[in-house]
């Protein structure tokens, strides 16, 4: 069995490992999800009362990426911290598979167990203001990068922290950021320009610029940088976790 072969095979096992031993947290997840989204659509609404079409489609857009990001980056990264607690994580990485299937494995299911939350998010938003969607082929990659970064950067940041206490602590304030002082529900010239311009460099306004630009038609700009950034994101999210990983003897 030649190495290519073999990490496949590695990879197909992690995979079906990690889906049976979220099976009981599935469920949860997704109703985590939905609440998050029917809350957010529901209680902003309420806040900003007449809401133009135009906010409609921030807000139903913003929600979509909020569902997409928050397990990845929050619900993803507490999981693994509650690994380091109850011994899994070192017997993971005693096992006799290459580390980078673990880590492909865990991105993967994380990303895909997304997707129905966010799809849930879109339909509520949809049936609660009847706004007008506009899908092109970016959507997809939109959607795909946007899954992988958010789930990257939470691997990253479980594998990188020591102490599972200080994980949670960090993705407990990620909620915050991400629900109040990111531009996703609403365009970044509302945001102070200092904060604004720090967004330009994280990957949560991009997320949600890249997914604008799949449903709607004139809200996305700079599509090119956005998937730039989100991709340097990945790209050194993975290179934290493989180092991290691959250091441990």
């Amino acid at each position: 069995m030649n190495l290519f072969t073999r990490w496949l095979r590695s990879y197909g096992l992690m995979v079906t490992w990690e889906l049976r031993s979220l099976r009981t947290v599935l469920p949860l997840a997704f109703v985590v999800q939905t609440m998050i989204s029917s809350g957010l659509i529901l209680g902003l609404g309420f806040l900003m009362h007449d809401i133009t079409a135009t906010q409609a489609q921030f807000l139903a857009v913003g929600v979509t990426v909020v569902s997409m990001i928050t397990l990845g980056m929050v619900m993803a990264p507490q999981l693994i911290a509650s690994q380091k607690q109850s011994g899994a994580y070192e017997y993971l990485l005693s096992l006799p598979v290459p580390r980078t299937t673990l880590i492909a494995a865990g991105l993967t299911v994380h990303s895909l167990i997304a997707l129905p939350g966010a799809a849930v998010a879109l339909l509520i938003a949809w049936l609660r203001y009847d706004i007008a969607l506009s899908v092109s082929p970016i959507v997809i990659p939109a959607a795909l990068l946007t899954l992988t970064t958010a789930a990257s950067i939470g691997f990253a940041l479980a594998h990188a922290i020591p102490n599972p206490m200080v994980t949670s602590l960090v993705t407990n304030v990620l909620i915050f950021v991400i629900l109040f002082y990111a531009p996703i529900n609403f365009p970044a010239d509302r945001l102070p320009v200092w904060l604004a311009s720090v967004h330009q460099v994280l990957p949560f306004g991009h997320s949600a610029n890249l997914m604008r630009a799949g449903l709607t038609e004139g809200l996305a700009s700079s599509v090119g940088v956005s998937f730039a950034v989100l991709g340097g994101w990945a790209l050194a999210s993975w290179s934290v976790t493989a180092w991290v990983v691959g250091r441990r003897a």
